[in-house]
């Protein structure tokens, strides 16, 4: 009998980026981290391109690309983010893909994946239709080539979705067994049972499709996958192979395909480690040769099903009663607290399929007008949405525009297809799998929503909001009256326009200086016209410029006027100005008014030329606003940290003394020593050249007295002046001092515990002993001093690092 082992990764975050800046913003529940993305890919998506194996003394003895040996589907729109912010992981998961064609017999072990993981079954077929489309476009022009096989978000799955996916030439999917309903074998005279006592998770099942065409299913085993994500298995990479072989028959004379399939984010995230008890695992396979690793493109190749099976209509992995959880009060949650309900879901899924079906027509019927096939225009999207360069979309108009288009039809034509991505977005399913309307995946959906009410008024005028908002309030919240609350709180005071890109970008020029022409998120902004006044502390800003949306190719030109009277006093007017010459009096009138310091009519005139619309730091876009509140609030938290330091030194012997004595720190004494231990221990780590007598000395306190720590944010820069000084280096390998210094330091910092991310620091050590390391070895046998110091600092940097180079 052959064995096979298939362990599938499904990687996936919703689509978190700003429906209108089309880019994710500070989200402050990832703290250290920017955002979740950037979280999850440091704790998960990262690490498994490069987990570690480790010996029994926890030491690393090698480092494999997880994503090789596996089988794995990676969200579209995560890749797209994960292209754009870590490059390198992007990379590094593009070429497993390449390297296990070269393990699995030409088969790569990436699957496409639907594009925004819409529950499939709950959308017309027209949304599946794009779903798919976009998936398979977005999966070619990344791994470059056609996929095998697609993963169904939630697999969640009915008969017209395999439909569509067999019409697209996906020749298999992968199912939870519950999804079976029934099974027989393909010979003649084969008979149906029911699958709940026939359902072999060990081999492929065909399944036929009214239309005439198959497509493939594997019904994982659920146990074991079961128990890899909530039973503790990844506590033990050995285990978890050695539950694997244990579950093949010993009775079966033909080959079994033991296979199991999780959340990719139960390897790291979920479970810290989890990428190396994975490694572990796929190395405890391979080197005892007691199965063979393959995928599911490899193994259907060589082993076509010799059974058929048809699913349970309506049914997913994640919800026990199919697919309720993404449209009615199941009971089925997470995150959710005692005496809380969803009954805010069905609600919430007829909002927006109300929505849809009044822009669906709408879309339709305008588009007809200047493109042959509004629908398959919308299914070729994607590549404007991958390329949104000029001359791409210029041909992608070219194919699809009834005639040649005008700039200004063009602009329409772009709003009508933008507007249909954002009706796509908003069936993200991670809008209903939690607890309550109010959470961040639930108001990320009524973004996308809201942007596509947005357009659809600009569009036709035609009042869209005010019934979605009414249907929300029959959305009961179990934090906020209802939907329509939350909508109003959360996410409509989000919403952008050309006017609030200019009144950023006037804000924010008090605090920056711009070029000429300046990318602001998907937003390029010209400057035709500016003039900046300084008096003391207060600052006037003039402006007009040009405001072009990337996605949309819309543009106006918008004057602004920003006064800032020092502190968090801020006020800004914006106003589409046509007429330069009356620009050119209003610059006039109010700098005359500032440069007589009567900020009071300063005011008034903004307020006589710009309207009563006021705006401040309240609109500025998350990350600038953070940055420019920082910026203001620098000098009067010097200033609370300077008293802190005083404090700190006038009475710091006393402390000391007190300690000896055993007597209680005074509470005054002790918060703004705490203070002044954790702002100088960060500062450390953000410096060029590090204080070793000043490191040691804090140090010293912090153990003394017991400080509490902020672990979190220094883990996080201790982590990245590390991985900053084995960059170094990796540059000059030569440089005793610097490796000299580093294990200094990290001899240091192993007495505050941090638990350090050494993951980059490890790769690159791992890299370099396995290039120049025995170079430095034979010369240090041959009795070169140099190579003896390398060597031996090396081997402790090693231990600091926790890698075994023996």
């Amino acid at each position: 009998m052959e064995k096979f082992i298939c362990i599938h990764g499904h990687f996936y975050q919703p689509p978190r980026e700003n429906a209108w800046l089309d880019d994710v913003e500070l989200q402050d529940g990832a703290y250290p981290y920017h955002d979740w993305n950037e979280r999850v890919t440091a704790e998960c998506y990262a690490p498994n391109t490069a987990s570690r194996i480790v010996d029994a003394n926890i030491k690393i003895i090698d480092i494999i690309n997880n994503y090789s040996l596996i089988s794995f589907d990676v969200g579209p729109t995560l890749l797209s983010w994960m292209a754009r912010h870590k490059p390198d992981v992007y990379s590094a998961i593009i070429e497993a893909d390449r390297l296990s064609r070269q393990n699995f017999s030409g088969h790569g072990s990436a699957l496409a994946q639907v594009y925004n993981h819409m529950i499939m079954p709950l959308a017309n077929r027209r949304d599946k239709e794009t779903q798919v489309v976009w998936g398979i476009r977005d999966f070619i022009r990344r791994f470059a080539r056609e996929p095998e096989g697609m993963w169904l978000p939630e697999t969640a799955v009915d008969t017209e979705t395999l439909e569509v996916l067999a019409e697209h030439n996906i020749k298999f999917t992968i199912l939870a067994p519950s999804q079976a309903k029934r099974t027989k074998p393909l010979e003649k005279g084969g008979r149906w049972h029911e699958a709940k006592d026939s359902v072999d998770p060990t081999k492929p099942y065909l399944c036929g499709l009214p239309s005439g065409k198959t497509i493939t299913l594997f019904f994982y085993d659920g146990p074991i996958s079961h128990d890899i994500a909530f039973g503790g298995l990844l506590n033990d990479g050995g285990a978890m192979a050695k539950r694997l072989l244990g579950v093949f028959s010993g009775a079966a004379d033909d080959s079994q395909l033991i296979h199991v399939a999780t959340d990719g984010e139960t390897y790291g995230h979920h479970h810290k480690y989890g990428e190396m008890a994975l490694s572990y695992c796929l190395h405890s396979i391979q080197s005892t040769n007691a199965a063979r690793l393959t995928n599911y493109g490899e193994y259907l190749a060589n082993h076509p099903p010799r059974d058929q099976a048809e699913i349970v209509e309506n049914s997913s992995w994640s919800c026990s009663h199919g697919i309720e959880r993404w449209r009615d009060d199941c009971g089925d949650t997470t995150r959710s607290k005692p005496g809380w309900r969803q009954a805010w879901r069905k609600p919430l899924r007829e909002a927006f399929d109300r929505l849809r079906d009044r822009l669906s027509p709408l879309f339709e019927q305008e588009a007809a007008g200047y493109v042959k096939d509004p629908w398959a225009a919308r299914n070729e999207y994607i590549d404007v949405i991958h390329d949104s360069s000029y001359e791409n979309v210029k041909n992608f108009m070219a194919k699809h525009a009834k005639q040649e288009l005008s700039h200004e039809e063009n602009v329409k034509v772009l709003k009508l297809l933008d507007l249909q991505r954002n009706s796509l977005l908003m069936y993200t399913s991670c809008g209903w799998f939690f607890s309550e309307i109010s959470d961040i995946e639930t108001t990320q959906v009524l973004q996308y929503a809201s942007k596509a009410i947005q357009t659809g008024e600009e569009l036709w005028g035609t009042p869209l909001e005010e019934e979605f908002r009414n249907t929300l309030a029959e959305a009961p919240s179990n934090v906020y009256d209802n939907g329509k609350t939350v909508y109003d709180l959360l996410v409509k005071p989000a919403r952008v326009d050309l006017l609030r890109v200019t009144a950023h970008y006037g804000i924010s020029s008090i605090f920056a200086e711009y070029p000429r022409r300046a990318s602001l998120y998907c937003y390029t902004v010209e400057n035709e016209a500016r003039v900046k006044k300084e008096a003391g502390r207060f600052n006037l800003a003039l402006g007009r410029v040009k405001i072009i949306s990337d996605v949309t190719w819309e543009e106006k030109s918008i004057s602004y006027a920003v006064l800032y009277l020092g502190d968090l006093n801020i006020s800004g007017g914006v106003r589409v100005i046509d007429d330069q010459q009356e620009y050119a009096c209003i610059q006039a009138d109010m700098t005359k008014a500032f440069e007589k310091g009567n900020m009071t009519e300063v005011l008034q005139r903004m307020m006589r030329h710009f309207g009563p619309d006021n705006y401040c730091l309240w609109h500025l876009f998350k990350d600038e606003q953070r940055r420019i509140i920082r910026e203001i609030l620098a000098e009067t938290i010097g200033k609370i940290e300077g008293s802190f330091r005083d404090v700190y030194k006038a009475n710091s012997a006393v402390m000391d003394m007190l300690g000896e004595f055993g007597y209680p720190i005074p509470a005054p004494f002790h918060l703004a020593a705490e203070y002044i231990m954790n702002a100088d221990l960060k500062k450390h780590f953000l410096e060029d050249e590090l204080d070793l007598e000043r490191l040691r000395d804090l140090i010293a306190h912090v153990k003394k007295f017991s400080f509490q720590l902020d672990k979190d944010g220094l883990r996080y820069v201790a982590s990245q002046w590390l991985t900053s000084q084995m960059e170094m280096f990796h540059t000059h390998r030569d440089n005793l001092s610097l490796m000299d210094k580093v294990v200094d330091r990290l001899r240091l910092m192993a007495e505050l515990h941090l638990d350090l991310d050494l993951w980059k620091a490890q790769n690159i050590y791992f890299g370099i002993s396995r290039t120049i390391l025995n170079d430095q070895k034979r010369q240090a046998e041959n009795g070169v001093e140099r190579a003896k110091k390398w060597v031996g600092l090396f081997k402790e940097l090693g231990a600091f690092l926790y890698v075994n180079i023996e």
